[in-house]
């Protein structure tokens, strides 16, 4: 990531670790209701009402989870948030706060953690939701960012990975694979410019699967339309680690089988064009890349004919008996089974 060299660079010293969350927090919106007290106290105050509570935490870390070569401070503090945001989404709730914690060495200055939180507060405002505390220490490894969530939803809608049943469509929303791939064009274009710093990149033709894995965007409106469609899934998960991954992560705790055929993987024209060029295969890629952050869902056949058509949705194949196991139909309907070759952080 390029710097200017004759930028004034503010130490956290200087503000000390109250000074700083006050610096960095002064300017973020409450948005819900239930935000009785968000930051500046001891705790932050929550107004509890008829509703189940959500809750999730996400840990990233540099050099594991994200590279700054690359990645701009803005859009690594939203993409820290989509990421918590999205297993809400997956519950069938809505998001209403979050905290932030943050460790960092001393080669970070005030104004890196401003473009951080600038990210984090589009995050906030774009998804109206509320930045109600967190923590900020140091550390001698680099970055760290944990994002814990909070949701709510009515007990009878939230949806659990467990509730798939035979016979029900499995359906994704948006297109697979494009996350990526974006991860594999930025990799190439760091190694070119180690190579040579004078090589500018030409990110054009990548701009739609670069977008993906900078800046994601969590899929908020899926239990809106669901809700318009009068569907309640029987299962649901988020695209994080890979499709085939979520799949075996619902048919595992559900109990069942499944079917997902090759030909019905929603891929946009640049994934299918990229993987080309990086000589991979697309239907791999989607299965297995990860970070996507659609929504993968189950509900009963019944509703076929309200979700079928709608440009938003993907019916990908089915639920079967658990002893048909888990299961890819190529395009040469031959069955092959599924394998869970998604992200994982500890494997090196």
């Amino acid at each position: 990531m390029l710097e200017d060299k004759n930028q004034e660079k503010t130490s956290l010293a200087e503000l000390g670790e109250f000074g700083l969350i006050n610096h960095l927090t002064k300017h973020f919106k409450v948005y819900s209701s239930a935000t009785l007290k968000g930051v500046g106290d001891d705790a932050a105050v929550i107004s509890q009402s008829e509703k189940e509570l959500l809750v999730t935490t996400d840990l990233l870390v540099e050099g594991v989870h994200f590279d700054l070569s690359y990645m701009p401070l803005k859009h690594l503090g939203y993409k820290a948030v989509m990421v918590n945001l999205s297993d809400v989404y997956a519950m069938n709730g809505v998001a209403e706060q979050i905290t932030v914690s943050i460790a960092v060495s001393n080669r970070f200055p005030l104004e890196a953690l401003e473009e951080l939180y600038a990210g984090i507060k589009l995050a906030c405002d774009t998804y109206k939701v509320d930045l109600i505390g967190g923590d900020t220490t140091s550390s001698t490894k680099g970055m760290l960012i944990s994002v814990t969530a909070l949701g709510s939803a009515k007990k009878e809608d939230i949806v659990y990975r467990n509730g798939a049943k035979s016979t029900d469509l499995i359906v994704v929303s948006g297109d697979l694979g494009g996350a990526y791939l974006g991860l594999q064009v930025l990799e190439r274009e760091k190694q070119v410019f180690q190579v040579n710093p004078e090589n500018q990149p030409d990110l054009d033709n990548y701009t739609y699967l670069i977008e993906r894995q900078l800046k994601p965007e969590a899929r908020k409106d899926v239990p809106e339309l669901l809700k318009e469609l009068d569907v309640k899934p029987t299962s649901m998960i988020d695209i994080s680690d890979g499709l085939s991954s979520e799949i075996m992560h619902i048919c595992t705790q559900s109990k069942v089988g499944c079917k997902i055929y090759e030909d019905k993987l929603p891929l946009d024209p640049q994934v299918i064009s990229t993987s080309e060029e990086f000589n991979m295969d697309s239907t791999m890629i989607a299965l297995s890349g990860g970070e996507d952050y659609e929504l993968l869902f189950t509900v009963p056949i019944a509703d076929f004919d309200k979700i079928k058509g709608n440009p938003n949705f993907s019916i990908i194949g089915h639920i079967t008996e658990e002893n048909q196991g888990m299961n890819l139909v190529t395009r040469a309907n031959q069955e092959m089974e599924l394998k869970a070759q998604g992200w994982n952080s500890f494997k090196g």
